[in-house]
């Protein structure tokens, strides 16, 4: 399925397809062990670039098959870049998706972005690809990604126990949250409102 980034442009974020030229400003952004104290994609060591250019690689090889859909996240007015984000788990016959491996540069946590950014793709995935359900996989101990989810309307559903296997070799279990088609019109303006709670207050 492809994307129309002209439609994923707000007040505080813009997305735009992830191309070589960000890398090396991602590059610097990523090798903030705050961003993976909990979910240990990269781990900041002397091994940390070579880890990073296999992170990068893997979503653009993805990108390339039409298995993911890699964002890089830009803040509006100077074009800064904030963090990334990616559509996975995409199923058009079963019109799902998810949400995830997303990240932020943390100088803008807790501020309307992260928000803003989710209205966009949760926007676009229910109204332009009329998907009927969008997930988000969250690992176990990062209860301030659990927040968050759950602030922009996600359901918790579950937790998938021992899902996975860190780079650390630490066991990670995956706590579920959704929302699907029947919600969204509720949940998008309970999320319009929040963003522009949070924005008045930043």
């Amino acid at each position: 399925m492809t994307i129309d980034t002209t439609q994923l442009r707000g007040q505080y974020i813009y997305l735009e397809l992830l191309t070589p030229e960000p890398i090396p400003v991602l590059r610097q952004l990523a090798k903030d062990k705050r961003l993976w104290q909990y979910t240990r994609t990269l781990i900041i060591d002397e091994q940390y670039d070579q880890r990073f250019d296999q992170y990068i690689q893997t979503a653009l090889e993805q990108q390339a098959s039409g298995g993911q859909i890699p964002f890089v996240i830009r803040r509006t007015g100077d074009d800064a870049i904030l963090g990334m984000t990616r559509l996975y788990f995409i199923e058009p016959k079963d019109k799902r998706a998810a949400i995830g491996y997303t990240w932020y540069t943390p100088e803008v946590w807790g501020l309307p972005h992260n928000k803003e950014c989710k209205l966009l793709l949760l926007q676009y995935l229910f109204e332009v690809w009329k998907l009927q359900r969008v997930e988000f996989h969250v690992a176990h101990e990062n209860l301030r990604s659990q927040k968050a989810v759950e602030k922009i309307g996600g359901v918790k559903e579950g937790v998938l126990r021992k899902y996975a296997i860190q780079p650390d070799g630490s066991i990670r279990h995956t706590v579920v949250f959704s929302i699907i088609d029947e919600e969204w019109e509720e949940k998008k303006k309970a999320l319009q409102q929040l963003i522009g709670q949070t924005g008045a207050a930043k």
